[in-house]
Parts: C-alpha cells; sequence; structure tokens
C-alpha cells in the first residue's frame, strides 16, 4: 500500500493538499533527515545513501558559494550521468542558484553558445569535459578535482519559492535556442498537485532514463528523490539498448517508469518475448511525444491495464514538464485512435483558443493555451518572446498570465481533450521539441543552399524522422556529408535531419508559401547518388543488407554507404540489431552498432565472432561503466563523423 507523505507530516490524499511551499533543497534536507540511511540513487549496481548524498551536495554548495553563486544567479552544469552529477544539481539548489544542465553529448560550439547566453557565474564539469568546453569568460569548477574531506560548512541560502530553480534550453524558430526559466514553486507545486494520482513514497524505485538537459528529467530526478525513493541511473549504453534497459528494470525491480513512446515501443517489442524477466512496474508515465493509443495493445493484452498503470501526461517545458493527466485503459488500446490528454492537473487551467485568443466551440480545434502557477518565468534574455507568449490572461482580473503553447487542441462531444499537433513549425522527435526553423537557419549557413525546408515524417508504427528539402545554387552540388558536417557543428544529434532531398522548386501554397504537405515522401535514396547493392556477396553482407531495408524501408543500399546517411537514426540502429539478434540467436554489443555503421565494416566484425560484453545490469560496476564509456565515444564519434540522427 502506497501512501503519501512529507517527512513533516501528512498529505490529505484526498485533496492533495498539506505541503508548505519551500524550496527544492529545503524538501530535500528534509528527506535526508528522515531516511539518511536509505538508499537514494543506484548507479552501475552501487547506491549511495541519502545520508552520503547530502554531504556530497553540501561539499559542492559551499565552492560554489565560495565562487559567488547564490540567488539569482546560474551555474552551469556539464556532465555525463552518474552520483555526482546528481549532487552537482543539488548543490547548485543548496547555494541558492539556477542549474543550468548542459548535456556533453551536444556540439561543442552549441554548448559554448549556451554558455554565453546564460552567462553562468560558474561551470561544474570535469577535467576532460573542461579541456572540450574550454570556457574562457566563466569560472570552471571540475567536481573530480573538489576536496571531500575538508570541514564540513553550512552554504544552503535562503531561498524564496518564487526563486529560480533551473532553466532549460529549447530549441528557436530563428536559430537561436531560448532559455525557459522555472521557479522552485513551478517545481513543489507540480509534485504536490499530481499526488493524490501517483501516491509516490519511498518505496519506489524510479529510473532516470533521460538526459539531465530534458525537462522529463525534472520529474525523474525530484519527483524521486522529494519522496524519499530510490533513483536508479540508466546508463547511456544501456538506454539505447532494450534489451538491456528492459534486464535492468527487472534486477532493480524499477516501480515508476517515465518513457516517452518512441523508446517505450522498443522495451515494449522485449517485454513481449517468452523469456523476457518480469517486472515490478506500478507505473508508467508517458510524455514528451503523441501517444496513440493503439500503440499500447500488446503491451495491455499481456498485463492488463491495473498493473502497471499506464498514464498519458501532456506537458510542456514553459508549464513544468506536465499539464494533464490520462489514465490509459484497455479499452483504448482498442477502440481509440486519436491522442487522448485527459484533464489538466488540479491547479491548472486549459483554454482553446482563436487567434483573439476567445473560446472555440466544441468540437472545434483551438490553440492549447495554460494558466495556473506552473506556468514558468519566461525566456531568459528575451523580454519580447516573453511578452508575446506568456500574455495576460482574459479570463483572470487578477494580473494572471497564460502560455500560449502553439499546440492544438480539441474537445470532443464526449468531453474527451484531443492533442491534435503543432499550428507552427515545431515538431517532436523522440521526445526532443525541435524549432526546424533553427536547423533551416544552419543549412542557409552553406554556400550552396539557396532555399531550404525541413519537415517530420509521419509514419504509422515508426517513429517520426526530420527530412531536410533543399535547392542548390546553380553551378553547386552539395553533399550529403558537406550538409551534415555543417549542421553537426552547431546543432544536437536529435536535431540532425534522417534525409537529405534537392528540389529544383518547392510546391507553393496559393498564398505563395511552401507546401510542406505537398512535398515527396523522403527516401533512403535521398543522398544525391543511387547506389545499388553489389550482386552476391558474403552471408553476412546479405543478412546485415536485408535487415537494412527493411527497418529503412528502402530498395537500394550500398555495403559502403553510412547508416545515418541513408536515413538512420539511433532508435532504427537497434531496431537492426535487434533483428540481426534473432536471425542469428546471439547477443550483439550496442558498442558494434555505432562503431560499425556501415553494412561491410558489421559484417566483419560480426564474422570476427567476439563474444558479446557482459550486460551492465549485471551490478559489477566496474564493466558497466566501462561499456558506458565506450557506448558514449562510438556514439560522439559518430555524429562527429557524420552527424548522427538520434
Amino acid at each position: 500500500m502506497h501512501t503519501t507523505t512529507h517527512p513533516q507530516f501528512e498529505l490529505d490524499e484526498g485533496t492533495g493538499q498539506g505541503w508548505s511551499v519551500g524550496s527544492l533543497p529545503d524538501w530535500f534536507s528534509q528527506v535526508c533527515l528522515r531516511f539518511g540511511d536509505r538508499p537514494a540513487v543506484t548507479h552501475a549496481g552501487i547506491s549511495t545513501t541519502y545520508a552520503e548524498l547530502h554531504r556530497a551536495a553540501e561539499h559542492v554548495a559551499a565552492e560554489l558559494a565560495r565562487r559567488g553563486a547564490g540567488p539569482g544567479t546560474f551555474v552551469a552544469i556539464c556532465m555525463e550521468r552518474s552520483v555526482e552529477m546528481i549532487a552537482a544539481m543539488i548543490g547548485v539548489a543548496k547555494c541558492g542558484a539556477a542549474y543550468l544542465p548542459l548535456d556533453p553529448g551536444y556540439p561543442a560550439a552549441r554548448l559554448r553558445e549556451t554558455l554565453a547566453d546564460a552567462a553562468p557565474v560558474v561551470l561544474l564539469t570535469t577535467r576532460t569535459l573542461a579541456t572540450t568546453l574550454q570556457p574562457t569568460d566563466i569560472v570552471c569548477v571540475c567536481i573530480d578535482e573538489l576536496a571531500t574531506d575538508g570541514p564540513r560548512t553550512d552554504a544552503s541560502a535562503h531561498i524564496a519559492p518564487d526563486d529560480a530553480a533551473y532553466v532549460i534550453y529549447t530549441s528557436g524558430s530563428t536559430g537561436r535556442p531560448k532559455g525557459v526559466v522555472v521557479t522552485h514553486r513551478n517545481v513543489l507545486r507540480l509534485l504536490t498537485e499530481t499526488a493524490p494520482w501517483f501516491h509516490f513514497d519511498q518505496n519506489d524505485v524510479w529510473t532516470m532514463f533521460h538526459s539531465f538537459a530534458f525537462d522529463f528529467s525534472v520529474w525523474e530526478i525530484w519527483g524521486c528523490l522529494l519522496h524519499g525513493g530510490r533513483l536508479v541511473i540508466v546508463p547511456f549504453a544501456v538506454s539505447r539498448s532494450p534489451e538491456e534497459f528492459h534486464a535492468l528494470l527487472a534486477s532493480e525491480k524499477v516501480t515508476v517508469l517515465n518513457q516517452t513512446p518512441s523508446a517505450f515501443a522498443l522495451l515494449d517489442q522485449v517485454d513481449g518475448r517468452p523469456t523476457a524477466a518480469s517486472l515490478s512496474l506500478r507505473l508508467v508515465i508517458f510524455g514528451g511525444e503523441a501517444l496513440f493509443p493503439a500503440a499500447l495493445r500488446g503491451w495491455m493484452d499481456r498485463h492488463g491495464d491495473a498493473l502497471p498503470q499506464m498514464v498519458n501526461m501532456y506537458g510542456i517545458t514553459e508549464t513544468t514538464v506536465h499539464v494533464t493527466y490520462r489514465r490509459m485503459r484497455r479499452m483504448d488500446a482498442a477502440s481509440e485512435h486519436e491522442t487522448l490528454i485527459g484533464e489538466p492537473i488540479p491547479d491548472l487551467h486549459i483554454y482553446l483558443l482563436n487567434d483573439q485568443l476567445l473560446p472555440v466551440d466544441e468540437d472545434e480545434e483551438g490553440e492549447i493555451c495554460i494558466g495556473g502557477p506552473g506556468v514558468a518565468r519566461g525566456y531568459l534574455n528575451r523580454p519580447a518572446l516573453t511578452n508575446e507568449r506568456f500574455c495576460a490572461s482574459p479570463f483572470s482580473l487578477d494580473g494572471a498570465r497564460l502560455y500560449r503553447s502553439g499546440d492544438l487542441g480539441r474537445r470532443r462531444n464526449d468531453g474527451e481533450l484531443v492533442y491534435l499537433g503543432r499550428r507552427d513549425g515545431q515538431v517532436k522527435i523522440n521526445g526532443f521539441r525541435i524549432e526546424v526553423g533553427e536547423i533551416e537557419t544552419a543549412l542557409l549557413a552553406h554556400v550552396a543552399i539557396m532555399q531550404c525546408c525541413v519537415v517530420a515524417t509521419s509514419e504509422v508504427g515508426a517513429p517520426s524522422r526530420l527530412a531536410a528539402y533543399y535547392i542548390a545554387q546553380q553551378g553547386h552540388e552539395p553533399t550529403t556529408a558537406e550538409l551534415r558536417s555543417v549542421l553537426a557543428a552547431h546543432l544536437p544529434t536529435h536535431m540532425m535531419p534522417a534525409f537529405y532531398q534537392r528540389l529544383a522548386i518547392f510546391p507553393l501554397t496559393p498564398n505563395s508559401k511552401i507546401d510542406r504537405k505537398a512535398l515527396p515522401a523522403p527516401t533512403a535514396g535521398s543522398t544525391l547518388t543511387d547506389r545499388t547493392v553489389p550482386g552476391m556477396a558474403t552471408t553476412y553482407e546479405d543478412l546485415v543488407a536485408n535487415i537494412w531495408r527493411v527497418v529503412l524501408k528502402a530498395d537500394h543500399v550500398s555495403f559502403d554507404d553510412n547508416f545515418f546517411d541513408v536515413g538512420g537514426t539511433s532508435l532504427l540502429l537497434i531496431a537492426v540489431r535487434t533483428g540481426l539478434q534473432e536471425q542469428l540467436s546471439r547477443q550483439i554489443p550496442v558498442t558494434w552498432m555505432f562503431e560499425c555503421t556501415t553494412i561491410r565494416a558489421l559484417a566483419a566484425r560480426l564474422r570476427a565472432g567476439s563474444e558479446p560484453e557482459p550486460s551492465a545490469a549485471d551490478g559489477h560496476a566496474k564493466d558497466a561503466q566501462e561499456k558506458a564509456r565506450r557506448q558514449r565515444i562510438a556514439f560522439a564519434r559518430a555524429r562527429n563523423a557524420r552527424g548522427v540522427a538520434q
């Protein structure tokens, strides 16, 4: 039986009220007083207690305070996922500053641009990453050089509920990413208001699956630690291997799983195998992208809909992770064909409005606008954009604001709220919000490109992928490799198009705008060359080529094509791995897939017949950490060489 409690007093489960507003570190400190000896974080089979995590965070906070960090300032964190990264986040919060998460997998140029825009007082990182980033005007503190055995000092600052807790950067339509500033009050009310639905407590085991630069991680990390639960950090290698991730969920007895639908689809395939281990899940919470109920049919046929409960939560970074709640039932998977997003979190209001901010009629399409305490402070250093998107609410007399999401919705006659997609050029790929205008701006930096547009593909049962269409200057023939190189220098992997297609002209609407719906369907042969597979080859080459054709939906691939140059993404590469494992009846290390990205290279590796690496879920810390390190290196090399689409 799960009962939701705060370290100081009981929460009224009927109303969700009872927790006083404070700050993230205040709540965390209270949790540590109650659960100090319990495990807080597990990474590679090793657990750190709440008391140990609290002490590590205090050392970080003391060093940051000595360096001038405090309320009203930002501290950037650029670290691999680890216990030290969690301690750094808590330490930043304890000294009163707001943390700025920087994913080390992003291009160094983009990270430097973000640092320049946010102007943090300190950059927390490691020796290795500091060499890569080479910050010039920012104090750099390497966490692996901090002394942890010195005298303990309390560096906790007085933090007001409306002080900034973090700033997360999202894609920008003008080519410039924008930072969303979220307060402590924003985050804490998210947990209190959703408590009657979920009943999180100290018996729950969560995973940190997502990048901490993705706001889903706010829910994963703070949702776990502020309830006294145990957070299992998923190594990068394991997050890219559905088999190993499923094994990790089973071995760690995870109870709360947060997933994008795209990632869950791969996990579902593994779970459906007769040999799959049993899981301890009580909740699977979806977010980040549209969930089609039919995608849950196989899972619910096996498990039903009571345990685990499946919950769809529509959300936006600017309104603090989640906005709505919708419990998914078996009948939804069998009969529903629309993305149902349910009811708003109790302290939020959802309005479906037209361009004049007037309510639309029932069953009519309108822009989803959100009001209430979840609405973030605004965009960092972008007052004009903040005033445009965070506008005064026409439904309030007390100066309350609405966030205009740009998402479209419709209220059905039966009361169900349906998500209909975007009204602009924004798309979501594997949970990441992407402004295609940012990609188009980067493409136009190539001297040969006259005009371009980027769209997201949409195929039933397949993850969305980005396709770039362009018109080149006369006499110029840019190669796909050149275009990918230009983009890879500035864009993270999840923003890299999978397809590049040259057109003579763009189809136009009656208003002389590019008719994106009339663009030709992208193909894996859209790489300016039409190479075909050579005739008969060895068994391994033919086997890999056949699986490529099925996964990429392509008739023509070459033994020397790079997987990511012919429409591949990391999710599709995992599908190739799954197909190979089924055909060969053997395990294939994830690292092989990222190191060998051509048919010829992968066939040679398979032919060598090396034994697969041990699973990272087996509890051996050294093996797991080494595997995660090798996977990250392989993935980074592939991205730098080809601009991998994540």
